[in-house]
């Protein structure tokens, strides 16, 4: 690795971090990169879950204000995290590409359902129904969510906080504090599950360590101050182009 690959990779780093923390979706900023240094694809793919790992950390501590009172949703939602996110990881190296066709689909149906969800809110609120808590559709959503992340992750955080959106009555940046939370710990498992059975690009590793943890900060600090107006926009249009990019890829 040259000198001005370890800077690009810093950099990928940052950028996705920050839009992690707010969005989702930043593997496709840092996939890339680590294509164009010169790493194959899988090796790539795995290298990117174990670098950007401690950057989903990172944003739920940023988020640790919107997290009070929220535990138990929380820990509701870990079963189906954790089995989604080991199955994804043993998917990617059984089966690697077997999800390209369907994913710029599931991304374009997530941000519909972003943007429908205050109409959808107000539809229950009206028929007197408060959704607090996890139910078996947010349970499924989630272990399938899990699984693509596991597997490869680009805009996992854009489904998950369609489905958190639709499915529970509560303020996005709450539910956006859930979904880092959930994403940070599909990401820890597969990250944990390729370093013990698949090869890793060890020296691009450090480098997306710390400025994914920087990201995270950046993003957590920036984006919670975000109105959840704004907020949804800004996941419809990124949601949006990551569908569009890999369609047209």
């Amino acid at each position: 690795m040259s000198p001005l690959d370890g800077v690009a990779i810093a950099a990928a780093g940052l950028v996705a971090g920050s839009i992690n923390a707010v969005v989702g979706s930043g593997s496709l900023i840092t996939f890339p990169t680590l294509l164009a240094v010169g790493y194959p694809p899988v090796l790539a793919n795995v290298t990117n879950c174990v670098g950007m790992w401690p950057g989903s950390v990172s944003s739920s501590v940023g988020y640790r204000r919107e997290l009070t009172g929220q535990r138990g949703r929380v820990m509701r939602l870990m079963p189906a995290s954790v089995i989604g996110g080991l199955t994804g990881a043993a998917l990617l190296l059984a089966l690697p590409g077997a999800f390209g066709d369907v994913v710029p689909g599931l991304i374009l149906l997530a941000v519909l359902l972003v943007l429908i969800q205050p109409r959808m809110a107000a539809r229950r609120a009206r028929l007197g129904r408060v959704a607090e808590h996890p139910g078996p559709v947010l349970h499924t959503g989630t272990f399938l969510t899990a699984v693509y992340g596991g597997y490869f992750g680009a805009a996992q955080g854009v489904i998950l906080l369609a489905l958190l959106g639709i499915t529970l009555d509560d303020d996005l940046q709450r539910l956006n504090a859930v979904k880092n939370v959930v994403i940070a710990v599909v990401n820890a498992l597969a990250a944990f599950y390729f370093m013990a059975l698949s090869d890793v690009a060890w020296l691009a590793v450090p480098i997306l360590y710390v400025s994914s943890v920087v990201g995270g900060q950046l993003g957590s600090h920036y984006g919670r101050r975000i109105s959840p107006d704004v907020l949804r926009m800004l996941i419809a249009l990124i949601g949006t182009a990551v569908a569009v990019k890999l369609l047209v890829d």
